[in-house]
């Protein structure tokens, strides 16, 4: 049987990869063919974001390197995992769509052949607009998002560049055609 896609989408902190996952996630709740698997993440359960997998540190470190991951990596101080199971998902034809990381595409890139990055991008003042609206970061840690997410792109013929500055319902409803393929 035909391997699944690994869609790993990535993209600077405050640019909506959670919103258009949940959003796709919603739409294709009757679609058997895609998955869109937890992250274990080493911060509280309730720490708001994203439905995550709560993993203490040292957890994680000791799964990390007894392989319990398919993808893992360290970003803004914590830890996150991808649990194997997507790799017998995919085995069986269906397709992941995954909240990743620019850190772990290297990694992504040696282990699945059907990869398909999308990145997803806003223009800085409509991140920057997210970034203070959420009130998670200091004003000193939300001009160091935006100088960061303006310094690193993604390169490959594997990555799709998504504009996510349009109304959120329009947004999503372009991104599932794009994991579809019926744009």
């Amino acid at each position: 049987m035909d391997n699944g896609t690994l869609w790993l989408i990535v993209g600077a902190s405050g640019v909506g990869k959670d919103s258009l996952i949940d959003g796709a996630k919603a739409a294709l709740a009757n679609n058997a063919g895609f998955v869109f698997p937890r992250r274990e993440i080493t911060r509280a359960g309730d720490a708001g974001g994203e439905d995550h997998l709560p993993v203490a540190p040292e957890a994680f470190q000791a799964k990390r390197q007894a392989g319990a991951y398919a993808l893992s990596w360290m970003a803004n101080g914590l830890g996150y995992g991808v649990p194997r199971a997507i790799d017998a998902v995919l085995q069986s034809g269906r397709h992941i769509v995954l909240n990743g990381s620019r850190g772990a595409l290297g990694e992504a890139r040696a282990r699945y052949q059907n990869l398909r990055v999308v990145e997803i991008t806003v223009p800085p003042e409509i991140l920057r607009a997210r970034l203070e609206a959420r009130g998670r970061e200091t004003a000193a840690e939300i001009e160091a998002r935006l100088e960061r997410a303006s310094a690193l792109r993604v390169g490959g013929d594997d990555v799709i560049r998504f504009g996510n500055d349009r109304p959120l319902a329009q947004a999503i409803d372009a991104f599932v055609e794009l994991l579809t393929g019926s744009g």
